[in-house]
């Protein structure tokens, strides 16, 4: 990794400033891509923003600033990318732009009020930059390294960091969007906050499943790539196989890995919606059912490891112990309570319920062993 020591003064750096909202936010000529086309658009509290100015004002330092190199994108010609400083460089853009006022001799004033002398003191102030170059690897331990405080950046943010490009420009386009595309596909069925770049995380990690590669490898693969395509459409037919497969709108849907299903099911032709979703509600009503959103994949699967089936209460093992007098059932050997577990007599999936008269004490060997024929 190379880093650059390259001091700008504001005067320079303002030089091209504009915000040109959902297509981003440059400056230094647009030089400098401040805040890239549909990344999160945090901005500082009014408090947050006059802090920034008033240390300016007072010739105290400001934190170091981190630039990125920017891989070449001719939808995006900047050379420089803001690591880490973004809500700093933006507070000081926007106040000689005019958009706030500070308090300045006791009397709120935007920057063109302000005496020609203090004007100067600010636009000669100089920010202590560093620019970061190097391979996508060394940047992403680099960027990790130096993202410590402030708004801290989450793991899809560094990684977008290091991998821009055309592929990330159009990803971020339809991922990253308040009310954008992947927000409206997925509602109700997917967590997610587009600014914080959630969506994209969800569907890179699902496609980079299918694939058999990580995160990293497919979005180092896809950089120079002209368009998201694929991983747009991956997402859209999860999403809609998912819709399709289970209708009706509840919470647990949020919960459930679909592209896992997706894959392991979606070229299955048996698959009843309306039957599903019967088996789904009776589920979904059923006390000894505590792990719901498992209940999606149970009906397809079967597997009531999902289920988390409830455990019987202590109480409960402890009445079974007595009545059995300490001896397994399964193997009519004597344990201490202590080696012996808790089971249903009757399977809960044969309809037997988690309630005292129901439970049996087993030794580990024999529940174990037991099946639910």
């Amino acid at each position: 990794m190379k880093t650059t020591l390259h001091p700008i003064t504001v005067r320079d750096l303002y030089a091209g400033f504009a915000d040109r909202g959902d297509a981003g936010v440059v400056a230094y000529d647009a030089k400098l891509d401040i805040r890239p086309p549909y990344q999160r658009e945090f901005v500082y509290k009014p408090e947050q923003q006059k802090a920034v100015i008033d240390t300016v004002l007072q010739g105290a330092p400001l934190s170091i600033i981190y630039w990125a190199v920017r891989e070449p994108d001719a939808g995006n010609p900047a050379e420089y990318e803001v690591l880490d400083g973004q809500q700093r460089t933006l507070s000081l853009m926007r106040f000689v732009a005019g958009a706030f006022s500070v308090k300045y001799n006791n009397v709120e004033q935007t920057f063109s009020n302000l005496p020609s002398d203090i004007r100067d003191q600010i636009l000669d102030y100089e920010l202590l930059v560093y620019v970061c170059d190097g391979a996508p690897s060394e940047k992403l331990a680099w960027f990790k390294t130096i993202n410590v405080a402030g708004e801290v950046l989450n793991s899809q943010e560094l990684l977008n960091a290091v991998f821009s490009g055309p592929w990330l420009t159009s990803a971020k386009q339809w991922f990253s969007r308040t009310g954008g595309s992947a927000a409206g596909l997925s509602e109700g069925y997917v967590k997610g906050v587009a600014n914080r770049q959630e969506y994209l995380a969800l569907a890179l990690k699902w496609i980079a499943r299918r694939d058999g590669v990580s995160v990293e490898e497919y979005m180092g693969a896809h950089a120079h790539d002209l368009n998201s395509n694929e991983l747009r459409g991956y997402f859209t037919s999860v999403v809609e196989w998912a819709r399709s497969v289970f209708p009706k709108a509840r919470k647990e849907l949020k919960s459930v890995d679909w592209a896992k299903l997706y894959d392991e099911h979606s070229a299955r032709n048996d698959l009843d919606s309306a039957a599903l979703e019967a088996r789904v509600a009776a589920l979904m009503a059923d006390d000894d059912v505590t792990r719901k959103y498992g209940v999606y994949e149970y009906v397809l699967t079967g597997r009531e490891r999902l289920l988390s089936i409830r455990q019987f209460s202590d109480r409960d093992k402890r009445t079974a112990y007595e009545r059995q007098q300490g001896v397994c059932p399964g193997c009519d050997e004597h344990f201490e309570i202590g080696a012996m577990q808790g089971d249903h007599i009757t399977p809960w999936s044969k309809g037997g319920r988690t309630t005292p008269e129901n439970c049996q004490m087993l030794c580990v060997e024999c529940n174990s062993s037991k099946s639910d024929d």
